[in-house]
């Protein structure tokens, strides 16, 4: 089964809309785990409007499922990381301005920065995902960094699907299939939602897990988390 790791950044953009601590990002990391999820993700960026650097320290506390940190490997965030030490640490080559991830990285032109800090978070007992586009270049060039997984940006694929079009599934099964043969896990996020995830899920070998937030937190306005999450966990089944 292919895991889900929810990603909490939506919960916290809510809270700080009002200050205080409402909803409490704590407790909603524990009922969703406590509810079937199966991970936690956070993606803290560097003005922290939405997950604060002390957050990701006080969710070490209560995160016993798998424990996955998201974000542009710069000093702070590698601090961070080091700190806490997660399960997974996902390498996202987000701007300070991005509102929400929007490529994969180059991971040919960046080989040499990447690798270094793959090495240093595996180092300390981190597995490491570097988040790419379905190119194969890009995945061959992930292999060389000695990354133990790629997360696949599916934003893509999530738009196509949307129109109808289907055949935008057939470069994520090609990079699935290639990346398998290269043995890299692979992981998969952005836009994946209730609506695309089945499909997604059974078109793409050796699926170890997703991550989703927006989506997911958006459903479970009107059906609640509970129910949203199984209905995730039965898709992915």
């Amino acid at each position: 089964m292919t895991k889900l790791s929810v990603n909490i950044n939506k919960i916290a953009t809510l809270r700080n809309a009002r200050g205080g601590n409402v909803p409490d990002l704590l407790k909603v990391a524990t009922d969703i785990q406590k509810f079937g999820g199966q991970g936690i993700t956070i993606h803290p960026r560097p003005d922290e409007r939405h997950i604060r650097y002390q957050d990701a320290r006080d969710l070490k506390k209560i995160v016993y499922t798998e424990y996955n940190i998201e974000g542009n490997p710069e000093k702070s965030f590698i601090d961070l990381v080091l700190q806490i030490k997660p399960e997974q640490v996902t390498l996202v080559p987000d701007t300070v301005d991005a509102i929400t991830s929007n490529a994969g990285w180059n991971t040919i032109k960046n080989a040499a920065f990447l690798t270094e800090i793959t090495q240093e978070f595996q180092r300390n007992g981190i597995r490491t995902s570097i988040f790419v586009d379905p190119v194969l270049e890009m995945i061959e060039g992930a292999k060389k960094i000695g990354t133990d997984r790629i997360e696949l940006y599916t934003e893509s694929f999530a738009h196509q699907y949307s129109l109808g079009n289907q055949k935008g599934i057939e470069p994520y099964v090609t990079s699935a299939v290639y990346a398998n043969e290269l043995q890299l896990g692979i992981n998969a996020g952005h836009d994946l939602s209730l609506d695309n995830i089945q499909f997604f899920k059974q078109n793409i070998p050796g699926l170890l897990e997703v991550s989703i937030g927006h989506a997911l937190i958006s459903e479970a306005l009107y059906l609640g988390l509970d129910n949203v999450i199984n209905m995730y966990l039965q898709k992915l089944k």
